[in-house]
């Protein structure tokens, strides 16, 4: 599956979605990571429609998002667009969330993350 994190640093969730200025897109499966590539969303645009829709289309690739805070409308956008949001708990590292979502998929997934997981391609658990 691939994540994305909005993050300042790289190592913390601590950006709201529709300000974040850098996302990291990570694969991740029920025992390994790797980071894929950092994502700049710096483009200045005032119009919210069209700056959710620029940021929507900077993480196009990942099946689930997380963020500090995302808006019910950010929200309800990100999810038709494919990409699963989730808000981080506050100062969550990013290395923290990957590996409850490992946990997850080796103990008892939720029904949610099976979904996206298998529509990502992964192998049966």
């Amino acid at each position: 599956m691939n994540i994305a994190f909005a993050s300042k640093d790289g190592e913390h969730i601590d950006q709201h979605f529709g300000w974040a200025k850098r996302f990291y897109l990570y694969d991740v499966d029920k025992d390994s990571h790797r980071l894929i590539e950092e994502i700049g969303s710096s483009q200045e645009i005032e119009a919210e429609h069209e700056k959710l829709t620029y940021k929507i289309g900077c993480i196009e690739a990942a099946d689930i998002m997380y963020c500090s805070q995302i808006g019910p409308k950010a929200s309800k956008m990100v999810q038709s667009a494919g990409i699963y949001p989730v808000r981080a708990a506050e100062d969550e590292k990013i290395m923290d969330a990957i590996g409850k979502l490992q946990a997850m998929l080796n103990d008892n997934p939720a029904p949610w993350l099976l979904r996206i997981y298998y529509k990502a391609g992964g192998m049966p658990l």
